[in-house]
């Protein structure tokens, strides 16, 4: 049974979902600007022309594709943010569904990391600010931490929500389901890194 969370794609996905997973594979890399609908229209076998019944434009594609990838984190990591534990669970927590999202969408989530720029500069500012807000959430965890005293109160939040958000994001160039750690062995040891900084 296919993992629901997975950017909601059907178990049989339509020729728009097929597009998408397509266009994502060639976007993560070749760059946006060097995929053309010609070599989508290859990876797909069909003809260039029939993929305009479906979708408008490659710009469209790029939008879909950065959308819902900042979907799949904000869906991972707000309930963390908002829930009961402590501000140390919570970041381990954080990070674990941060790499859990790069493991099931790797090439989507590239595709957020490097190409979004790409877009018109009225959704390129739409996607910096959801980007903000994914640092906002371990920025939170942060300040939790700070004030409950389980971490120190000299904390530079703005750089040590950065650095918890750049670790975790940079793990999409190596880290693999299917390699020597999980995403909670992973998670694990990043937090015990960090807490070790961040931690009285």
């Amino acid at each position: 049974m296919q993992d629901s969370s997975s950017l909601n794609v059907q178990t049989l996905p339509s020729r728009k979902e097929q597009i998408y997973r397509a266009a994502g594979k060639l976007f993560a890399e070749l760059g946006y600007h060097a995929t053309s609908m010609r070599d989508l229209a290859k990876a797909l076998g069909v003809q260039g022309g029939s993929l305009y019944a479906h979708i408008s434009s490659k710009e469209e594609l790029l939008w879909e594709i950065v959308h819902r990838a900042a979907d799949e984190f904000d869906a991972a990591l707000e309930p963390i943010r908002d829930s009961r534990l402590s501000p140390p669970e919570k970041l381990r927590a954080a990070l674990e569904a941060h790499f859990n999202v790069i493991a099931r969408n790797k090439d989507w989530v590239t595709v957020f990391f490097h190409e979004w720029k790409h877009l018109p500069i009225t959704k390129t500012e739409e996607i910096a600010e959801r980007r903000r807000g994914i640092e906002r959430v371990y920025r939170q965890i942060l300040e939790e931490g700070v004030r409950s005293g389980h971490f120190r109160r000299d904390l530079d939040l703005k750089m040590a929500s950065v650095l918890s958000l750049s670790s975790a994001n940079w793990t999409y160039h190596w880290f693999s389901p299917d390699g020597r750690l999980s995403a909670r062995e992973v998670a694990e040891l990043y937090c015990a890194m960090l807490l070790g900084g961040f931690q009285k």
